[in-house]
């Protein structure tokens, strides 16, 4: 297998831009129409997701510990979509055909061995992890709805219980989807885990998002959810030691956040924490009660408001990177930033360009990206794996 002629060949297919997915998806549907079901009904985000990942395994063809990492996680995944083992030669002859139509005179046999040999191994691996899986989570978890509570227009704050313990990290993400539609995305819970196992997800409608809106304006005390495993490590506490902590929070960004306040209560270890929580106006900050008592509580915890629009100064916005820089210097700590992409592009750079190192900068990634929270979107709705 030619890792450079494998990276060749895909960066000529990837030029052709949407063509490659539709043609890709296509395929697939015509000569196995049983696989249809398993995907969303609108495939806009799906086609992004299908490049990116493609993009991402071929770009680490010859990386090969940290490629499989990946694909095992990947394959796990894709268990809640119902993807069995039987799927994925299907999904390998798309693939060939998909290559083969936009390569035109390129391709050529040796092509042809590259990448069946390529995608025999992507499989096996996702394949295997698939099955490892099995052995210690289920593809889903079912779970009640115990509270919902409408805190703006467009935020709710959900309490969930699952039907059985889901174990997760503070920080981390879990695959939130709804019966009625076969899309996913992804929330991080708004506590650290609990006795009793109830998950609080605090859940902004995204435009034409058909997960967020349906959490929001058509769920109700009793329904059923379903809730996946949870991915990510990014902003875990694991990372940080035991160093003294700066939190920037925008929007529901703060759940998260929340969360890792709550563990850093329960470890008892005395670091000192600041938060900065950052909206655009007062009346977007839907659970100043819950700030307010997490304030009152531990005196080594010190909560920030900060407006981003003032009304007498129109046009002009306060981030809450740029607050806190104001405020102090906060280099000899671990900062966690989350919300919107925007907020955390903005709040890496200023803080990059204060002299703050990137190993203690935590953030989710941020662009257009299909998968997780790892690579997590904050342009595309539901479908991109999610929107702070």
């Amino acid at each position: 297998m030619d890792a450079a002629r494998l990276k060749r060949s895909w960066s000529l297919v990837a030029a052709h831009g949407d063509q490659v997915p539709l043609y890709f998806y296509s395929t697939l549907f015509l000569a196995y129409p049983e696989t249809r079901q398993m995907f969303p009904t609108n495939m806009a985000g799906q086609r992004d997701r299908l490049v990116s990942a493609l993009g991402h395994i071929v770009s680490h063809v010859d990386q090969v510990d940290r490629l499989v990492g990946f694909l095992q996680e990947l394959g796990a995944d894709h268990r809640k979509f119902a993807v069995r083992a039987e799927h994925y030669p299907a999904v390998g002859e798309a693939l060939v055909a998909t290559l083969r139509h936009f390569l035109g005179e390129v391709w050529t046999d040796d092509l042809a061995e590259d990448w069946t040999a390529a995608y025999g191994l992507v499989s096996k691996v996702m394949i295997e992890a698939a099955e490892a899986a099995e052995t210690v989570a289920p593809p889903w978890w079912v779970a009640e709805i115990l509270a919902h509570e409408r805190r703006s227009f467009d935020v709710a704050v959900l309490t969930v219980r699952p039907q059985y313990l889901l174990p997760f990290i503070p920080g981390q993400s879990i695959g939130v989807s709804h019966p009625a539609v076969r899309s996913w995305r992804y929330y991080s819970p708004a506590n650290a885990p609990r006795p009793d196992g109830t998950l609080e997800l605090h859940v902004r409608a995204a435009p034409g998002g058909v997960v967020s809106s349906r959490l929001v304006y058509g769920c109700a005390v009793g329904d059923q959810i379903h809730l996946a495993s949870p991915v990510g490590d990014r902003l875990t506490l694991w990372q940080a030691g035991t160093a003294d902590l700066l939190l920037l929070a925008g929007g529901t960004g703060w759940a998260p956040v929340k969360a890792l306040v709550e563990q850093v209560a329960a470890e008892g270890s005395g670091r000192r924490v600041d938060l900065y929580v950052g909206a655009r106006s007062r009346a977007e900050f839907y659970d100043t009660d819950a700030m307010d008592k997490l304030a009152a509580s531990y005196p080594w915890l010190t909560v920030n408001y900060v407006v981003g629009a003032d009304p007498l100064r129109p046009g002009e916005m306060v981030y809450v990177a740029d607050r806190a820089l104001a405020d102090g210097d906060w280099r000899s700590r671990h900062v966690y930033v989350c919300g919107s992409d925007e907020m955390v592009s903005h709040s890496v750079t200023a803080l990059t360009q204060a002299g703050y190192h990137a190993s203690q900068l935590h953030h989710e990634g941020f662009g257009k990206h299909w998968y997780g929270p790892m690579w997590r979107s904050a342009t595309a709705p539901d479908e991109s794996g999610g929107v702070r």
